[in-house]
């Protein structure tokens, strides 16, 4: 039976669909006859009517008369392409605007969103699966005023996952091609809809189910086939896992979390080298070897595994259900990992991904930290010596993951959180060989942008020294051979710390550091000049060269000078302002003043000697 015969047969009293109906018998009649330039032009006058039907319907949505007329034209068009006995050429003609035209009207309502459903899934009983799979890509490339419809994505996504269960070869070549459409649309989502959209989960649902299809490819696959789709399914995976959390409440994205971890001992994806970093790096690289022109364009469809693989140990941290589910001890993992430095180092520098992300919840960050302090608790074997050669290449990582959880203690709004994020911070840092743990530190004080933060970390190389002067007075009783040991064997207590001092006092810009802004920062490293020298007096060591007539010199004239100088200038500039913000201002520079005038006391004394 012609296509034409189909809608004679067929009868409607609404003229919309009458004049649907016109269309498409031009569309099949010029198809039929193979007449490509009228049967293009009617598809796109096809395209334009039910363009033309959709956005009336969608531009009002409180107009119900709108409404039914796309619900009774889809309809029409539903029944059109779900003939059995329509022409295959017909179908596929239509097969290439047809659904990108219809899935808008998925957006008018549910009823019209099963209709398109029932549409796409006709296409796909009915076309090749090589054909669909760009259509349905295009389909979802959609300019961004599209992108917050999550409606018109949803049936193309349940297409694709029945389109891939039908290909016939070249599995993975089909499924590299759709993958980073369908991740794009998911970002969309994260980025454009709130996390109360209901639809947005739907969205997500679906790409598990394209998980699910694509798992099933791999099991009619093997040897390197089987290895290859794999990978790009663990990327696809952790992609997805990470714009999960990104957007969704913890308490609602671990059920979604939970179907996705079972994927990850099928691909290889353990939590232990999850977290080192491992097991990501192995599935990238099988994924490069496959994409020899345009390899690190293509991982850039990726940009956010290494956050999933990091989230996906997290999750499982705070449900056990999800922890079984990816086949999965953390007891185990845990004694991996205090039973292991460089694996220990390696999941700080993963976790710095999570920490860092601006995306990310604070709740999940707040899992992190205690994830973090639970694996740093106990005991930690398997010290690496002192020798920066040991652990050089490990710095880099744990000085980006300092940095990151400096950034949790400085914006968290969450006392608890501030307090567990320093306590992790100190911890991570003691499990760091003393030399790069100097190294680490003057790093993070020379980049530090907040004072106060500034400050915590130079109250941090004051305790340093502390706990090893501690330690040199205890474990001897010869005080110059002591002394001289101290000072050879230590970093801290020596002339580096003076340049700690010298960076904030004498900043390398030049001048004395600005105040009140830099008061904390100030305070701090007066007060970490002032235990040197009392110290270093006390023990009559000069381990630091403190005590040197020059650096006295120096100190008195290019620090502490200077800075007396311009303290003084703000508060008899100020005097006679009682404006609350000043009065504020100048009591902030008090503690500053009373460190400032002890310091140039003590010197001077020194100076006299």
């Amino acid at each position: 039976m012609s296509s034409v015969k189909i809608l004679e047969e067929s009868s409607s009293a609404n003229p919309l669909v009458l004049r649907l109906q016109q269309i498409l018998t031009s569309c099949s009649r010029s198809i039929e006859t193979g007449d490509l330039h009228k049967s293009g032009s009617s598809v796109s006058e096809l395209v334009n009517y039910l363009d033309s039907i959709s956005d009336a319907a969608l531009s009002d949505t409180s107009n119900e008369e709108s409404r039914n007329n796309a619900l009774e034209v889809l309809s029409e068009i539903h029944l059109y392409i779900c003939q059995p006995l329509l022409d295959q050429a017909v179908v596929d003609a239509l097969s290439f605007e047809l659904p990108k035209a219809v899935a808008k009207f998925a957006c008018v309502s549910g009823k019209c969103l099963e209709i398109v459903e029932s549409i796409v899934n006709q296409f796909v009983a009915t076309c090749s699966p090589r054909d669909l799979i760009p259509i349905f890509c295009e389909a979802l490339d959609v300019p961004s005023g599209m992108s917050k419809a999550p409606n018109y994505y949803a049936p193309f996504l349940s297409g694709l996952s029945k389109v891939f269960l039908s290909i016939p070869r070249r599995h993975f070549e089909q499924v590299k091609e759709a993958v980073p459409v369908i991740l794009s649309v998911l970002k969309a989502m994260t980025s454009e809809l709130d996390d109360e959209d209901t639809n947005s989960e739907d969205l997500f649902a679906r790409a598990i189910s394209i998980a699910n299809s694509i798992q099933t490819v791999c099991g009619k696959l093997a040897g390197r086939l089987n290895e290859k789709l794999r990978a790009l399914l663990g990327l696809f995976v952790l992609q997805i896992m990470s714009l999960l959390c990104m957007r969704e409440k913890v308490s609602s994205c671990l059920t979604l979390v939970l179907q996705l971890s079972h994927f990850l001992p099928y691909c290889g994806l353990s939590y232990l080298g999850l977290l080192t970093g491992c097991d990501v790096d192995t599935i990238i690289d099988i994924v490069l070897k496959e994409c020899t022109e345009d390899g690190d364009d293509y991982i850039s469809c990726f940009p956010y595994v290494k956050h999933g693989a990091s989230l996906a140990v997290i999750c499982g941290h705070m449900s056990n259900m999800v922890a079984q589910s990816a086949e999965e001890d953390l007891t185990v993992l845990k004694d991996a990992l205090q039973s292991n430095q460089t694996k220990r180092w390696q999941a700080v520098g993963m976790l710095k991904h999570i920490f860092s992300s601006a995306n990310l919840p604070w709740e999940l960050k707040k899992h992190t930290i205690n994830f973090l302090l639970w694996i740093m608790d106990g005991n930690l074997s398997e010290k690496c010596n002192d020798e920066v050669s040991d652990c050089s290449s490990y710095v880099p990582g744990l000085f980006a993951s300092l940095q990151a959880i400096e950034m949790v203690i400085m914006y968290t709004s969450d006392s608890v959180l501030r307090r567990n994020a320093f306590n992790s911070f100190k911890k991570v840092l003691a499990d760091i060989p003393t030399s790069p743990r100097f190294d680490i530190l003057k790093a993070l004080i020379a980049n530090s942008n907040s004072s106060s933060m500034t400050a915590i970390l130079v109250d941090c190389v004051r305790e340093e020294m502390r706990m090893e002067n501690c330690q040199r007075i205890s474990v001897g009783h010869d005080e110059f051979l002591q002394a001289e040991k101290s000072c050879q064997s230590s970093l801290f207590w020596s002339a580096d710390v003076l340049e700690l001092v010298e960076l904030i006092l004498r900043p390398p810009k030049g001048g004395p550091p600005a105040l009140p802004e830099d008061s904390d920062a100030v305070l701090s490293a007066l007060n970490l000049y002032r235990f040197v020298l009392i110290t270093e007096s006390t023990g009559k060591t000069n381990c630091t060269g403190v005590l040197s007539k020059n650096n006295l010199h120096k100190a008195y004239n290019e620090w502490l000078l200077p800075l007396r100088t311009l303290v003084t200038g703000i508060e008899a500039e100020n005097k006679n302002d009682y404006d609350q913000l000043v009065v504020d201002m100048v009591c902030a520079l008090n503690p500053v003043e009373l460190v400032l005038y002890r310091c140039i006391e003590l010197v001077e004394e020194k100076l006299k000697q």
